[in-house]
């Protein structure tokens, strides 16, 4: 009697999750609403540019932060990579504990000094400090040491949910700023008097600069750019990359959770007996930027997780001068699981590569679901 009486009662539980569930899938939206972005009136993206003009040197030294544990990968790669093939400044990647950096959710690497070291050679600080998305949000020693940077100058840009981190080191309080849809409504409530700006992809105020999801990195680095050595630089950076064209426009609304994104991520979860491991082969000299792009991509679709393989198990080097450590080492790769090389493509075209062959291997809906994770607005040839 007891056991039939604990059989029905889990059977009971089981029916009133998946009721809940189902009624909580049914409430999301279909599907987001598209359409043209707002004009960036030409007064605002002057005010833009003159607000990110170099706070101290001639030539820009900027430190790229994250901590050690899970520093989303095109956070971190994106803007050095980008700002390193311009030239236009000194670029640094930092970690906050020595040590190789394991990314999220792709990518070792090594970076190039500690926070610590950092400060024992610039004691002034640097020109502009960039934070990535990170998985704590309030780690103490990031969170001191951004807030030490800002005391000394430094404009302090928190790209994606990197928002979170630079508000938790008390620089949002009374501020404009954006981060990535997803985390909006977390950093509302965790600081009351920020002022969301919706349909911009960046926004700046009084020395902190914040953005949408991880694909703003590239127009965001690119606008720094500018701000540093002028629009005829950025716009060669832009067509070296292969984004000829950006600015701050952004449709707010495009972005949001709905019935086809969580659908997809529990069908996709759920089918565990297919997910795969897929190979990249790492090279000396690959683009950073490309090669962040595709692994972070593929390594979204809850379907599939990007390795890096190599002969041997020492570093490799990026074109930028990143190392980049193997995730296995292996002298070769199944062909079947094995990604296309990256060679020279332009990160932007890397990246519309990487989702036009995640469609072909597993549907249209799961790039929509990659592309929504990376906010990436696909119909916009211009971002």
């Amino acid at each position: 009697m007891n056991l039939r009486r604990i059989l029905w009662s889990a059977l009971g539980a089981v029916a009133l999750v998946a009721v809940i569930g189902g009624a909580w899938i049914l409430s999301l939206p279909t599907a987001p609403s598209v359409a043209a972005p707002p004009a960036i009136a030409q007064e605002e993206r002057d005010a833009t540019i003159a607000a990110l003009k170099p706070p101290k040197r001639q030539r820009p030294l900027i430190a790229i932060i994250g901590i050690n544990n899970a520093t989303e990968t095109t956070d971190y790669l994106m803007p050095y990579g980008i700002l390193k093939r311009a030239d236009v400044a000194d670029v640094v990647t930092l970690s906050t504990r020595p040590g190789p950096m394991t990314l999220f959710p792709a990518l070792k690497v090594e970076p190039q000094a500690t926070i610590a070291e950092f400060d024992a050679r610039h004691p002034d600080g640097a020109d502009y400090v960039i934070v990535p998305a990170m998985s704590r949000d309030d780690d103490p020693e990031a969170l001191q040491w951004i807030r030490n940077q800002s005391g000394k100058g430094a404009i302090v840009i928190g790209v994606c949910a990197g928002a979170k981190v630079v508000g938790d080191a008390g620089l949002l309080h009374g501020k404009r700023a954006t981060t990535h849809w997803y985390s909006i409504k977390e950093l509302r409530g965790k600081h009351p008097t920020m002022r969301y700006v919706e349909d911009r992809r960046l926004v700046v105020d009084n020395g902190v600069a914040t953005t949408t999801g991880i694909t703003a990195s590239m127009p965001v680095s690119l606008t720094l750019i500018e701000a540093i050595a002028g629009r005829e630089k950025a716009r060669a950076v832009g067509r070296d990359i292969g984004l000829p064209d950006w600015d701050a426009r952004h449709e707010s609304d495009e972005f949001k959770f709905t019935r086809p994104f969580a659908l997809t991520a529990i069908g996709n979860t759920a089918a565990f007996w297919s997910h795969e491991q897929l190979g990249i082969e790492l090279k000396g000299g690959v683009d950073e930027v490309s090669l962040a792009l595709v692994a972070d991509a593929w390594s979204r679709t809850y379907r599939s997780r990007a390795v890096t393989f190599a002969g041997t198990a020492g570093a490799r080097q990026t074109r930028n001068g990143i190392r980049i450590l193997p995730d296995e080492v292996a002298a070769s790769w199944p062909a079947e699981r094995l990604l296309p090389e990256i060679d020279n493509a332009k990160p932007a075209e890397a990246l519309d590569s990487a989702l036009g062959s995640i469609a072909a291997r597993y549907g249209t809906r799961t790039t929509d679901f990659v592309a929504m994770q990376l906010e990436y607005p696909r119909h916009r040839a211009t971002q």
